[in-house]
């Protein structure tokens, strides 16, 4: 008898318990006139975070196990951003589906959200370019990269923005999303050798085998022009004026060529000289007709 009064005095606790943890986890919290959420509601949202940090966490592993060390700290700032949007549908959604008002919560923050999504419009477009760029490694640190006219080396790839440096010792700070809405010429993608040209126009009747002998002697003196492949010279049109040719040729550092193509002009133009051949200018004839 006293062992049955005794278990029928803990179901009661037992019971006392239940009820009273389950009147806490349902105690609702209002916050403004259209949103309630229960203690209950903040657990799962909690646990339903939690979940998806770790998610989020082998995916991280995941995209990054093939990138260099140096880029792996830039992907993760990036992946933090998005991170933080991740987090934010995943609560919204939890809300929603805990029966939480989620309309009132845009309603609410609609103006703010409007706001600072245009103000950061061309930030995001960066930010994105920039993960684009780790990932697809279309650009790397000593690359030279010709943008919108502008020719520079890379020195540094940051989230937002790319920094290099013109020949002039100039920075030259690029927007990333400039790379997803223009042409890119990377100089550098197939290695550091490029091919370069000078184009010259000389007299009619002049000797075009001289020409040619003379425009291969000016390049292939060049220190700095390799000797493989060989420069070439081609006879490109008959011009207004003149015999046009181009001499082709290669440099071992493209970043630097405007120099040697000086050289290279000034050889020309005293072998020109010492062989009698002239470079010719447009001439018109005037013909006055009198009444």
């Amino acid at each position: 008898m006293l062992q049955d009064l005794k278990e029928i005095e803990e179901s009661i606790t037992e019971s006392t318990v239940w009820e009273k943890t389950s009147n806490v986890l349902s105690m609702h919290f209002n916050i403004g006139d259209n949103i309630s959420i229960s203690i209950f509601d903040v657990i799962i949202l909690v646990t339903v975070i939690f979940i998806t940090s770790l998610f989020l966490r082998v995916i991280f592993k995941i995209l990054t196990r093939k990138l260099p060390e140096n880029d792996k700290g830039k992907f993760n700032v990036v992946y933090g951003y998005f991170r933080w949007l991740v987090y934010l549908v995943i609560f919204l959604i939890t809300l929603h589906s805990v029966g939480v008002n989620v309309t009132a919560v845009f309603a609410a923050s609609a103006a703010l959200l409007i706001g600072i999504g245009l103000a950061l419009q061309t930030l995001f477009q960066d930010i994105i370019s920039g993960v684009f760029i780790l990932i697809d490694q279309t650009v790397h640190v000593g690359d030279i990269i010709e943008l919108e006219g502008k020719i520079g080396r890379v020195e540094e790839i940051k989230l937002r923005t790319t920094r290099a440096v013109t020949i002039d010792n100039k920075v030259l700070i690029i927007p990333n999303h400039l790379y997803l809405t223009n042409t890119l010429y990377n100089w550098t993608q197939n290695g550091s050798l490029t091919r370069e040209n000078i184009t010259v126009g000389v007299a009619y009747g002049s000797d075009v085998e001289l020409v040619r002998k003379l425009l291969l002697q000016a390049a292939s003196t060049h220190p700095d022009v390799i000797s493989s492949p060989e420069p070439n010279v081609i006879f490109t049109d008959f011009g207004d004026s003149s015999l046009n040719f181009r001499l082709v040729f290669t440099l071992a550092d493209s970043f630097k060529a405007t120099f040697p193509k000086s050289d290279i002009r000034f050889e020309i133009n005293r072998l020109f000289k010492e062989h009698k051949i002239s470079i010719p200018f447009p001439q018109r004839d005037v013909h006055i007709i009198e009444k």
